[in-house]
């Protein structure tokens, strides 16, 4: 899953369990040209090594990072802790709870260590990508043209079903 260009945005889950969600991101990342890396780390099983990945990241190219957790989802703002770079948590159906437990948890930061929430699961994987997309396209007119273009699909997508439904 690894990308062959140079990884801008780091995608962070607490476990193989939480891959085929989180492939979303990576693969809006990849469709827009955008290098990704994937880790399996965790804030409670592998503290010192998540801190350290977190530490290191600016430093090795990385301007955004992406954090997938579920139940007490403390990855995103474990991550967070550590680097000043941008941190978007999504929210992961983990538990019995439905992601609901998850969500509360990433959402809730306190002041100082910010962590952009999206919604749960894969709808939110996929929006974490197109935000990390929207981070980077602030310095990047490529990315901010790439992003005018998927909406202009979008629209039309919803156009088109709305003449279909219309008869």
């Amino acid at each position: 899953m690894l990308s062959k260009l140079k990884p801008t945005v780091g995608i962070v889950m607490g476990s193989d369990s939480d891959l085929p969600v989180m492939k979303e991101a990576a693969r809006v990342l990849q469709e827009a040209g955008v290098g990704c890396e994937v880790r399996i780390l965790s804030a409670h099983r592998a503290p010192e090594e998540t801190a350290a990945f977190a530490k290191k990241a600016s430093g090795r190219g990385l301007k955004v990072l992406i954090a997938g957790a579920g139940g007490a989802a403390h990855l995103a703002g474990a991550l967070a802790a550590h680097t000043t770079l941008p941190v978007i948590g999504v929210p992961l159906a983990a538990t019995a709870l439905k992601g609901t437990d998850a969500f509360l948890s990433t959402l809730q930061m306190p002041p100082g260590v910010p962590v952009a929430t999206v919604s749960v699961g894969s709808w939110g994987a996929r929006n974490a990508g197109i935000l990390a997309l929207q981070i980077l396209a602030l310095n990047d007119a490529r990315l901010g043209g790439h992003l005018k273009r998927l909406k202009a699909r979008m629209k039309e997508g919803v156009l088109e079903k709305d003449r279909c439904a219309r008869g």
